[in-house]
């Protein structure tokens, strides 16, 4: 897998004098995925960092080896060669991944498609490189007819899990949710360790529990959706939610002239062209904020907003007009919001 958007960031504690020294927050960081991930703990001893930072590793390296693309010999690069019908067996997480996909996938009628695997390899955002020209009409339609949401089920029985496809060209991406995946199983991680003051992080997907090494809240920032500042749009007050972040703005490259986003609209097979730019949903886990946030950045603006609205969802977005961004925020965000104004 890989990813390059990462649009959250946690916030630093504000300076403090040399004789009123703050209690100390265990961070551990590396990569994983063609991303980064980060951990920060509260209340944990410093000798035990080595044994949790192996830990951490070896749990992201599992997951990248099950949820990559990139990987010919992963779980799921396996089962997309397979061109069979026949359910095959998988884990219970990608289990639930993928029901959790589909379930997202049929609110947004389709704009989160984690069959879109054949067009995002075509615009070159996958493992081959970019193409040398815009891809024809043909070449898309030849993908587009190697997608779609219902060529897809999961089984499950007492007996295990299963994936079956019923179109043998069929090509599954985790991409769009497994940051909020390898994050929730990070938290998972930390409480079997016994942690419950932490942050977790991989990529642009964050989950927080409990309290910072001051006590207080964790908090996030959402950076303005430019590339040419590193700049807070807004922050949040996570409160024991995972959010995600989904943007059009810093995963691109130039092609014929035009600026080619990584987000491929499944109705179309193209990249986006509106203006909404920058998606963050917060929800009860990272992997559904994952599954969201993309879903709303293919909608664009104005069904973005609909959704959110109607799906009771946590949402704030960010549009380009003209030179400036405009955000917008439903009900349900407002309640996650720090108010910089507030006295």
């Amino acid at each position: 897998m890989r990813y390059w958007n990462i649009l959250l960031m946690t916030l630093a504690v504000g300076a403090l004098s040399a004789c009123d020294k703050p209690p100390q927050a265990t961070v551990l960081e590396g990569k994983t995925m063609g991303t980064v991930w980060r951990v920060t703990l509260a209340g944990v001893d410093a000798a035990r960092q080595p044994s949790l930072q192996q830990a951490i590793q070896q749990q992201l390296d599992q997951d990248d080896q099950t949820l990559s693309t990139w990987k010919p010999d992963s779980v799921l690069s396996r089962f997309n060669r397979y061109q069979g019908s026949a359910p095959q067996p998988v884990s219970a997480d990608m289990a639930d991944i993928v029901t959790e996909a589909l379930r997202i996938g049929a609110a947004t009628h389709g704009a989160m498609d984690i069959t879109v695997g054949p067009l995002v390899n075509l615009w070159g955002f996958g493992p081959a490189k970019p193409p040398a020209h815009t891809p024809t009409d043909a070449e898309i339609a030849a993908a587009k007819a190697q997608t779609g949401l219902a060529h897809l089920r999961v089984i499950e029985t007492v007996e295990g899990q299963w994936l079956q496809k019923d179109l043998p060209g069929l090509y599954v991406d985790l991409s769009t949710m497994g940051e909020g995946y390898a994050t929730d199983h990070l938290a998972r991680l930390m409480e079997r360790e016994g942690i419950n003051n932490y942050l977790v992080s991989v990529g642009g997907a964050v989950l927080s529990r409990g309290r910072n090494a001051q006590g207080q809240p964790w908090r996030v920032a959402i950076q303005k959706p430019t590339d040419s500042e590193n700049a807070v749009q807004a922050r949040v007050d996570l409160q024991g939610h995972g959010i995600s972040t989904s943007g059009s703005y810093r995963n691109y490259y130039e092609l014929d002239g035009k600026r080619i986003s990584h987000v491929i609209d499944p109705a179309t097979g193209r990249p986006i062209e509106h203006k909404l730019v920058s998606a963050t949903v917060i929800a009860t886990t990272a992997l559904e904020a994952d599954g969201w946030d993309t879903g709303l950045m293919v909608l664009g603006s104005e069904k973005a907003k609909a959704l959110a609205l109607q799906q009771h969802l946590a949402v704030y977005l960010i549009s380009k007009e003209g030179d400036k961004f405009v955000s917008w925020m439903s009900p349900q965000f407002s309640a996650f919001l720090i108010d910089d104004n507030a006295k």
